[in-house]
């Protein structure tokens, strides 16, 4: 008997995410592609780049054969039934285009990271997708790290104690910045000008752009995943230290205070190398969990002093739930719960947190990130 497809269709080619998150969706035998449309940008890019949301588009309704291109999403969604609906837009652009899908009928909205440009918006997607049935998940790199998932297991066994001070940073060049590459794509960035680049949302504030929102989200992220509590509060730097040309900061940092603990992230749109390991460094009351690089893969490094340091391997991921589509899938078919970092609940707490350290770096005070009014119950 032949199996069914699941209808899927793609919202948003803003995000150069989306030629990764296509890929392991079109890797899945039981995907079928109906149809896709982009947003309409704040301001109009000025060059087709490898990256550039017009690339973006061209290159995967070429690779995956996607039917039909619609100019307007709306429409899309009217004249299409789906299952999934992929959003990689924009990051101001995620409440809008997931409330079109929850009320058009789509059955599930994979949104990618941060879950949205603000926690005002990350509520409003969730109450109007449980008003209208539809499932949501926020898709992050990360989930699909061996590594980071045997930081987390470390943890959870004690190896470390309890944690003290969760560091985390990333930074390059910029996501279309000299040399950039990202997951899904051979090709590397163009060299773009100043005015090319400031045409791009990364690089304005009223699209959701800027250093803080993609990559600071990370650590937030992260720290509600390996503290199991949600932060008290948090304070935010940001500047535009290297893109005058765009109004969004391309360095950032956030300060978060967990109950026990305490979290630092930082980001960067101008740096040529990270600078630490690929991180996180956790450190814990009875000793200190570092990434590392080793070959063309990740170990997970344990120092308790004293010379006592051990490598500890990653674990491979177990089949369906390697990557986002066939976690999702798997869910939809056996109802298995899925990974805790793609559901709505620990999304939120990290938006609570990222949302506080942008207030922050608007209001010069620390805010708070936890709050019996934000609660969705």
């Amino acid at each position: 008997m032949t199996e069914s497809k699941y209808r899927v269709g793609i919202i948003g080619f803003g995000h150069m995410h989306v030629n990764h998150v296509a890929e392991v969706f079109s890797a899945h035998p039981r995907v079928e592609w109906v149809a896709c449309a982009d947003t309409v940008p704040v301001v109009p890019e000025l060059r087709e780049a490898p990256y550039t949301r017009s690339w973006n588009l061209r290159n995967n309704v070429e690779k995956w054969g996607i039917p039909r291109q619609y100019d307007d999403y709306r429409a899309m969604l009217e004249e299409n039934t789906f299952d999934i609906v992929i959003v990689t837009t924009e990051n101001a652009q995620h409440l809008p285009v997931v409330q079109a899908c929850a009320e058009a009928g789509v059955r599930f909205c994979c949104v990618e990271k941060p879950m949205a440009a603000s926690l005002s918006d990350a509520l409003h997607m969730v109450r109007v997708c449980d008003a209208h049935g539809t499932g949501l998940i926020v898709n992050w790199p990360m989930i699909w790290n061996p590594a980071l998932r045997k930081l987390k297991s470390l943890i959870d066994e004690g190896a470390i104690g309890r944690i003290l001070e969760i560091k985390w940073r990333l930074g390059h060049t910029g996501p279309l910045g000299p040399g950039a590459a990202h997951a899904g794509v051979s090709e590397a960035a163009d060299v773009l000008s100043g005015p090319e680049r400031a045409a791009t949302w990364w690089h304005q504030s009223k699209a959701g752009g800027g250093a803080m929102l993609d990559f600071c989200s990370y650590g937030c992220m992260l720290a509600r995943w390996c503290i199991g509590e949600q932060a008290v509060a948090a304070m935010g730097m940001r500047a535009n230290l290297d893109s005058q040309y765009g109004d969004a900061e391309d360095n950032a940092v956030i300060i978060a205070r967990f109950p026990n603990a305490i979290g630092l992230f930082e980001s960067s749109f101008t740096t040529w190398h990270h600078g630490v390991a690929p991180g996180p460094i956790v450190y814990g009351s009875t000793g200190t969990l570092v990434v590392e690089r080793r070959g063309g893969g990740q170990i997970v490094r344990l120092e308790r002093g004293g010379g006592d340091s051990a490598m500890h391997e990653p674990d491979p991921l177990p089949d369906g739930s390697c990557e986002v589509a066939g976690a999702l899938i798997r869910h939809l078919e056996t109802g298995d719960p899925l990974d805790q970092m793609l559901t709505v609940a620990l999304n939120l707490d990290a938006m609570a947190i990222l949302d506080a350290g942008v207030r922050s770096a608007a209001s010069n005070t620390m805010e708070l990130a936890d709050n019996v009014a934000w609660c969705i119950g």
